[in-house]
């Protein structure tokens, strides 16, 4: 179970959201390729079924107007009406059969796939037999007997034409009938891919909201839970401190009360011995230096772990009475600049971080800056304590790791324990500036 929780924490969001876009995407680019086989497939039908059937037509009508002139030709012939012998006609009735053929040729390559293939032949057999019949007709009236060719034209070659006619017309209506078809289904086909837009906008404007939805949700627990971890840390922090502060103040008594004591009573007994001793005065009185030192190295010491002068002195005492010592020990020339009006009274655990922030950061301009000399400048503005170490050296960066970065790590610590803000920032002519800022009274933001 817990390597199933470990697996499902270390998906990191951002592989989901990444899967969420990609599943979108995939579902995008299917629709849009089966919106294009739709659109081909429309388009398809327009050329193949609208634009073949019209061409069709323009045949068929070609055809039909062919046979109008023949019937009027044919009455002519019949009714006497015209003043040239029958047979006069020949020449334009071969031109309309050349017409005819060319135009049920091309009729025949463009005819419907639902017309079958007797209806097809039908029409072509029957113009053939007509021409056969009109061959014989033109052949009695060239012969003279014009009689029986008015007779073959009205008893043959006009019922012939008739049904030809017919076929022509029922072609065209037939034609006509696909053509709205052909318009209802493009009809339909673009209805269809109207509605699927709207039914795929529709659930990617969802799969778009859940997605959302379950993003802001993961990202508000991922942040509920940075956010318990970075409070579990700074109590931890401050457990921490707390108990390092304990251990400095216990160490720092046992120095005093034990070696302290131990080295004041032995310089005591030294300064006895001193004046009894004679010739071997002058050994005890080395002896007797040696030892004070060693106890002024254990005050000094002690004061660093365990910062009684806070109690003695306050906040601003405490910086002053460091700054002072620190300068003394090392020779950094370290210029205090206390706040213009006295502070309000700091609490004691406060005034410890601050105090422990102005130790390293003057620690670091020692050891890392190269300077000879640095400002510490404490002021109070609207209840805010503002902290300022900076160094007129080469500075120092924030790197990470090693002794510097746990260091300045544990100053950003004491800072955020006490509601302020840590910065360190490079000075343009060389140096660097340690700020804090921070409230005077807990609980202030």
């Amino acid at each position: 179970m817990r390597e199933e929780d470990a697996r499902a924490r270390s998906v990191n969001p951002t592989t989901r959201l990444l899967l969420g876009l990609g599943v979108i995407s995939a579902a995008v680019a299917l629709f849009s390729l089966y919106f294009l086989h739709q659109l081909d497939g429309l388009r398809a039908l327009q050329l193949e079924s609208i634009d073949r059937n019209r061409r069709d037509s323009l045949q068929l009508l070609r055809i039909q107007n062919n046979l109008q002139n023949l019937a009027l030709s044919m009455r002519d012939m019949t009714e006497g009406a015209s003043p040239y012998p029958i047979a006069a006609y020949r020449t334009e009735f071969d031109r309309t059969q050349l017409d005819l053929q060319d135009a049920l040729e091309q009729e025949s390559q463009l005819a419907p796939a639902e017309r079958t293939i007797q209806q097809q032949s039908f029409l072509t057999d029957s113009l053939e037999s007509f021409w056969e019949v009109t061959r014989e007709m033109f052949d009695a009236a060239e012969s003279g007997d014009e009689p029986a060719a008015r007779k073959q034209i009205r008893e043959v070659l006009q019922p012939r034409h008739a049904s030809i006619a017919t076929t022509v017309a029922r072609l065209l209506i037939s034609n006509n009938e696909a053509e709205q078809e052909a318009a209802l289904e493009i009809e339909r086909i673009y209805a269809s891919v109207e509605r699927n837009t709207y039914y795929f906008m529709a659930a990617v404007f969802a799969a778009i909201f859940f997605t959302g939805g379950y993003m802001v949700s993961r990202n508000r627990r991922v942040f509920r839970e940075i956010a318990q971890l970075s409070e579990e840390r700074q109590q931890l922090a401050g457990r921490l401190i707390t108990v390092q502060e304990d251990l400095f103040e216990s160490v720092a008594r046992e120095l005093h009360d034990e070696f302290g004591q131990a080295l004041t009573a032995a310089g005591a007994m030294l300064t006895r011995l001193e004046r009894k001793a004679g010739p071997a005065g002058e050994d005890l009185r080395e002896v007797r230096a040696v030892t004070h030192e060693a106890l002024e190295g254990v005050r000094r010491l002690s004061q660093r772990l365990h910062p009684n002068v806070l109690d003695d002195y306050g906040l601003e005492g405490a910086i002053e009475w460091h700054a002072k010592q620190l300068g003394e020990q090392t020779g950094l020339a370290i210029d205090y600049q206390p706040p213009a009006e006295p502070l309000p009274p700091v609490e004691r655990e406060r005034a410890i971080h601050v105090y422990r922030i102005v130790q390293e950061a003057l620690s670091n301009v020692v050891k890392h800056a190269r300077a000879n000399s640095a400002e510490v400048r404490l002021s109070c503005t609207d209840g805010r304590l503002l902290l300022e170490v900076e160094d007129h050296g080469k500075g120092f960066a924030p790197a990470p790791g090693g002794a510097r970065g746990l260091g300045l790590v544990a100053m950003r610590e004491r800072a955020e324990l006490i509601d302020g803000r840590l910065s360190i920032e490079p000075r343009p002519s060389g140096g660097t500036v340690v700020r804090l800022e921070a409230p005077i009274m807990g609980g202030e933001s």
